[in-house]
């Protein structure tokens, strides 16, 4: 709704207030409402000002002390003081203009002292900076700066690509740790696990073995109980014949094994069973003759 006059009265909008001259002569701020002048004692409504909050983007460029180009996008919302709404009649032109001229002066003079990256971590501070420095000089003028906030801080294109990359080389190489830590406790888990199936491998390879000798002692006492006139050898010989010929057909029924080239004859194994013995007889006798 806009604010109407007349050469008798005038009406003043809500969130707005007049200002009221007599013989162009500040007079008195007129409230919203309907008001009558007097023109025969050269009373008029000079002009109305808007209350209400305004917003003001200024877009400044300027060079961090790393030497960046940056582009700030500032957002100052201000307002006309009732009480004092006559000093933002008559005092400034154009206060649009004014603000701007001291955001630039202000950031200008702070972000040059600052790095790229403190300016992005501060950028708060350069707000608070403004604000201050706004209030101070626009209070005297009939103005409030109710809020200033940093928009948005645009650095050199090629400056955000460099930034990127860099970025971007850090979180590979972060990776790349995490990466190698999880394969070096891969492979431990793998070389516990494997040290593991050995041992384990090992115990049963003992246990057979025992089991092994364990039947061929019972073996060896059955069959010379059951059996009169056979001695130690005479059994030994027979079990290692069963075993070489269980080991032949093993060898010729599956196609997966091995081929191994053994003497293959009866009187062979003999042969074998004897330089067993003859061996652990010999180990025997230099054993005592050590001992002596």
């Amino acid at each position: 709704m806009g604010n109407t006059n007349c050469i008798l009265g005038g009406c003043v909008d809500q969130a707005s207030v007049g200002v009221v001259e007599r013989w162009g002569r500040f007079e008195h701020i007129a409230e919203p409402g309907c008001h009558f002048f007097n023109p025969l004692a050269g009373q008029w409504l000079a002009g109305v000002l808007s209350t209400r909050i305004n917003s003001l983007e200024v877009k400044i460029e300027t060079k961090t002390k790393d030497n960046v180009f940056v582009q700030l996008i500032c957002s100052i919302q201000y307002r006309v003081v009732k009480a004092n709404a006559d000093d933002a009649f008559y005092e400034l032109q154009n206060p649009r203009e004014q603000i701007q001229a001291y955001v630039f002066d202000v950031v200008r003079a702070l972000v040059p002292m600052m790095t790229l990256d403190a300016l992005f971590e501060q950028k708060g501070e350069v707000a608070k900076s403004v604000l201050e420095e706004l209030e101070k000089v626009m209070g005297a003028y009939g103005y409030s700066i109710e809020h200033i906030l940093m928009v948005d801080i645009i650095p050199d294109p090629s400056v955000r690509k460099a930034m990127n990359e860099i970025n971007a080389a850090q979180r590979l190489q972060l990776a790349s740790v995490y990466k190698g830590e999880a394969e070096k406790i891969l492979q431990v888990k793998r070389a516990e696990a494997e040290a593991e199936a050995k041992y384990l491998g090992g115990v049963g390879v003992a246990r057979q073995r025992q089991a092994i000798t364990d039947g061929l002692r019972e073996n060896i006492m059955n069959f010379s109980s059951k059996v009169e006139g056979t001695s130690s050898k005479d059994i030994m010989d027979l079990i290692m014949i069963t075993q070489y010929f269980d080991t032949m057909r093993d060898l010729g029924s599956s196609s997966k094994n091995t081929t191994v080239f053994l003497p293959h004859g009866p009187g062979h194994v003999r042969d074998i069973s004897d330089q067993i013995r003859n061996g652990l007889m010999e180990a025997s006798s230099a054993r005592v003759s050590n001992e002596v």
